[in-house]
């Protein structure tokens, strides 16, 4: 249904604890929605880094990588869906991984709705009015954790302790992750350059 694409998301962020249900138990959430809402977190990021005021951006647009700041939102959402599944499947949640990956998705919201218009709005800023833009974007970011938070709490079926548990282990085996990837990549980077080295002495010899 079309308003499962527009008027749920919005209902969602404003009452999570009996959307999040709906998305886990009447099917109500859409993954065209989850990853529009992680396309436009990335646009509006990269947005912010380019034309937000310069009183409040402390990146320089000469130098900004929009590669790098694809890679910078993407691979922590999909590293917490795949943490976070890892996690509660040993820790007997009841969530899919479709559904945690819904739940992230949805709660990345917040983000879009309060940053874009902050963009433009800071580009007439003074120096006084720079706390507001402060405000609003740290508002914006306590709720999208608030919304991952009861998401994860209703799609797993946690009570709230065993909730902020499985979070913070979720960001634990991120870091993991993260480092068993650094490590095997390191390993292939030598083995490739050990490689090309015999390589090049046996053509040399030859």
């Amino acid at each position: 249904m079309k308003q499962d694409y527009i008027k749920f998301p919005l209902h969602l962020i404003f009452h999570p604890i009996d959307a999040f249900w709906d998305l886990k138990s009447d099917n109500r959430g859409r993954l065209a929605v989850a990853f529009s809402a992680l396309v436009l977190t990335i646009i509006i990021m990269i947005l912010q880094k380019q034309y937000a005021g310069f009183l409040v951006n402390y990146s320089d647009p000469r130098t900004l990588n929009s590669i790098q700041e694809i890679l910078t939102i993407v691979v922590p959402f999909f590293l917490w869906c795949t943490a976070n599944w890892a996690i509660t499947t040993l820790m007997e949640g009841e969530g899919k991984f479709k559904e945690i990956v819904l739940a992230t998705g949805y709660s990345l919201i917040p983000l879009i709705l309060i940053y874009a218009p902050m963009i433009v709005i800071s580009r007439f800023m003074v120096q006084e009015e720079t706390a507001f833009y402060y405000l609003a974007t740290t508002i914006a970011f306590i709720w999208f954790v608030l919304l991952l938070f009861i998401g994860t709490m209703t799609v797993h079926q946690y009570t709230v302790i065993k909730t902020v548990i499985t979070m913070v282990l979720t960001v634990i085996v991120m870091g993991i992750i993260i480092f068993l990837g650094a490590l095997v990549f390191s390993m292939l980077q030598q083995l490739f350059e050990f490689g090309y080295n015999i390589y090049r002495e046996l053509i040399f010899r030859t």
